[in-house]
């Protein structure tokens, strides 16, 4: 699947959406991608796992982990097609932790999968949850960098979309100065 593909599927899927937008990084935008209308496809999910599982399979990775809620349906399609487990991490008292129950071997090699990346806050998040926990995080994925520059990380990162769509401080954002009414549409609470 190459960009223009994913895109048009998402569109296809109504999963890139117009308006005005508070992200779960508590940015706004006019533009959100909402991958769950995309994801609930296990069709679609399949296929851009396996094209992120191509993509990431020179890093060689034992465990596949992505922050709960989005990167979860993403993370285990990926890991699916990679052969390994997959794994996720969920906010606990305010803190990303990783799921009570799961344990990542230590010096694992971790890909940590998302499915949009707008300022890499949560992959950066679940990138130390995966080193706290004794892996060695070997590579970061998303379907969607969403960001208005590509996203960079410690590790290797590889998108299949990189679409800037413009975000901004709430006091910097022009629909908020026009008092247009936002939308919460995010997965994270207390945003």
């Amino acid at each position: 699947m190459d960009s223009t593909t994913v895109l048009d599927l998402f569109r296809r899927c109504e999963g890139l959406l117009e308006g005005h937008f508070q992200l779960s990084s508590g940015l706004h935008s006019a533009g959100y991608l909402q991958c769950a209308q995309v994801l609930r496809y296990p069709e679609h999910a399949s296929a851009l796992g396996r094209t992120l599982a191509e993509q990431a399979e020179r890093l060689q990775p034992e465990v596949v982990l992505s922050p709960a809620l989005g990167g979860v349906i993403i993370g285990y399609e990926v890991a699916r097609a990679l052969g390994v487990p997959a794994m996720f991490a969920e906010r606990r008292d305010g803190d990303l932790q990783l799921r009570r129950g799961f344990r990542i071997e230590p010096d694992a090699r971790v890909l940590v999968v998302e499915d949009v990346v707008t300022t890499g806050g949560s992959t950066r998040e679940t990138i130390e949850v995966a080193t706290a926990a004794g892996g060695e995080v070997v590579g970061a994925a998303s379907i969607i960098d969403r960001g208005e520059e590509p996203v960079s990380f410690s590790v290797p990162f590889d998108a299949l979309v990189q679409i800037p769509l413009s975000a901004y401080e709430p006091s910097e954002c022009p629909r908020c100065a026009r008092g247009e009414p936002v939308l919460k549409p995010g997965s994270r609470p207390g945003h």
